[in-house]
């Protein structure tokens, strides 16, 4: 492959704007999902911010995803659009990292992490806080609590297991439907 690879770890998975040869379970050591980014376009606004996943250094940490193949043609117009939505307020940081394929390969793949940094960062919020503010924010591209139930939908029918996703996304449907 003389193109491109993309890591996907949250709506990347689920829609990533972008024409793909080829879609694989994927491993990125050193890093873990996590909803550390405070969103003011996307998903929220200045005024309430939501929450967006991102992936936070950790040592030991390991993230589950897909990487994405991109043919050599497409690789150029594809980071132009990557660039245009995930640097919207360079609190991401585009990075090319070595993930583990699940069919054994090990590609470098276009990976957009935090910025521990930037204003948006806001790693560590406990998860009842994470719940609240997704909940309540709405940004550009709709509700900040479909992004989540997205998420989670499209990892558990990959078969990928994160317990702290699926308890936001229960405790967000808790929250949406008191008394049921």
């Amino acid at each position: 492959m003389n193109g491109l690879w993309v890591f996907g770890y949250g709506s990347l998975i689920w829609e990533p704007g972008f024409h793909w040869e080829e879609r694989v379970l994927a491993r990125l050591a050193g890093w873990h999902r996590s909803f550390c980014m405070r969103s003011i376009h996307h998903r929220g606004t200045a005024e309430r911010p939501g929450l967006v996943l991102a992936l936070d250094a950790a040592e030991g940490a390991a993230c589950q995803g897909v990487a994405f193949a991109v043919a050599a043609e497409r690789a150029a117009p594809t980071l132009e659009a990557l660039r245009e939505r995930e640097l919207i307020s360079s609190a991401y940081l585009e990075r090319t990292l070595t993930v583990s394929l699940a069919d054994g390969r090990q590609v470098e793949a276009v990976t957009y992490v935090i910025d521990p940094d930037h204003v948006q960062y806001c790693g560590g919020l406990p998860l009842e806080e994470q719940a609240r503010a997704i909940l309540e924010a709405t940004g550009g591209r709709g509700p900040n609590r479909d992004y989540l139930w997205n998420t989670a939908a499209h990892l558990h029918d990959l078969g990928i297991a994160d317990p702290e996703l699926d308890w936001l996304a229960e405790r967000v449907r808790a929250l949406a439907s008191p008394g049921l």
